[in-house]
């Protein structure tokens, strides 16, 4: 089942949808967001006696260490959701193996450049901890995380929950916004290693969540906070997305109206308005465009000598954050004349947080009493 996460009352901002643990500091939240946090959802009408309710919350995965990343990659590529590199199934995984041999040292490379691994699975965790945190009094709610492509893998977490007698659960993608190669993916995935379970799971899940008010509010907050460095000179907003195949979009994904969308809400909030482009580009076909140095290009010839870029498709650090805008796309700006400055990715925000709690209680039926 299908969960809308639209609220009756998106609009608006709840400052009571905050999490409990406001002694939790993250590096990304402005002062105001953590003035926020010191409400609670401890007064929520959860119904006695309900069965315990499993959040998963999903996302892409990363390599945790060098030896990792080729087998990392092969899992990526081996999915067919993402990416069909024959018509033949099973030709599937031979041609993968091919790419991550040439690949994987590169990627050893980049994952070297940010410590080693990637720290997805870490700061999964951590939003997992706060979100049960946040939800503690509201419902009786067992919150852990599942992997697409790397460790903790979907089958690993079932297991967790049908160890802990739960059977019941809600998948929140860490996507905000919806697309088969990610959400579609990781959903399926979920259900494909549920279904050898038994008893049955049953799963709810929440599909997209592009203009929920907290999760607009944690990004105006970084955008705002972050702008400041550039101490009252004039700049450039630019929002960097994941990028995807444009057949992708002509077929249907509703991926890049759910970014701009994200923007436009943004936009309502900070008055500023930015310019979208698409990184992480791969392979031989037509990709969403400009792309994010293309843009930078196109900002230096027109004299733009600050730009603020925020990885808006991105709820979390990883190579995407850490290594391609940080690194590759600090030192390309540099060369062009341009001072780069990356708003943080979201991680533990307490306005995320508050933002996945309302989610989950929405979802679930669960209502804040007044």
């Amino acid at each position: 089942m299908s969960v809308n996460p639209e609220l009756p009352d998106s609009g608006r901002q709840d400052p009571s949808f905050a999490p409990a643990d406001s002694d939790r500091e993250d590096a990304s939240a402005s002062p105001s967001a953590n003035n926020r946090r010191d409400a609670s959802l401890s007064r929520c009408g959860a119904v006695e006696g309900s069965p315990k309710i499993g959040v998963v919350l999903l996302n892409m995965g990363g390599p945790t260490s060098l030896a990792d990343v080729e087998p990392f990659l092969l899992n990526l590529f081996a999915d067919r959701e993402i990416i069909r590199l024959s018509p033949f199934s099973w030709l599937q995984k031979i041609i993968a193996r091919r790419i991550v041999k040439k690949r994987a040292p590169k990627s050893r490379k980049a994952y070297s450049l940010i410590g080693g691994g990637s720290p997805l699975a870490r700061i999964t965790a951590e939003q997992a901890q706060a979100l049960a945190g946040c939800l503690a009094g509201c419902g009786d709610f067992m919150v852990r995380c599942a992997m697409r492509y790397w460790h903790p893998l979907a089958a690993e977490t079932l297991a967790e929950f049908a160890q802990a007698g739960v059977r019941q659960l809600l998948a929140l993608p860490l996507y905000p916004h919806y697309s088969r190669a990610t959400t579609g993916s990781s959903l399926n995935d979920l259900k494909r290693w549920a279904a050898g379970f038994n008893p049955a799971f049953t799963i709810n899940e929440i599909s997209a969540w592009p203009d929920q008010p907290e999760y607009l509010t944690a990004l105006a907050d970084t955008i705002t906070a972050s702008a400041q460095k550039f101490t009252g000179e004039e700049f450039t907003v630019v929002y960097s997305a994941h990028s995807l195949p444009v057949s992708f979009i002509e077929d249907g994904d509703p991926y890049l109206d759910h970014i701009k969308r994200t923007i436009t809400g943004v936009l309502k909030i900070t008055g500023r308005s930015g310019q979208l482009c698409f990184q992480s580009r791969s392979g031989p076909v037509r990709w969403l465009e400009p792309s994010t140095p293309d843009i930078l290009r196109q900002l230096a010839a027109r004299g733009v000598k600050n730009v603020l870029m925020v990885p808006i498709s991105f709820v979390s650090d990883h190579v995407e954050t850490l290594y391609e805008i940080d690194i590759e796309y600090h030192d390309l700006a540099q060369t062009l004349g341009i001072r780069l400055v990356r708003s943080p990715a979201l991680n533990t925000h307490p306005q995320l947080i508050a933002a996945l709690a309302r989610l989950v209680l929405q979802a679930t039926g669960t209502t804040k009493r007044r």
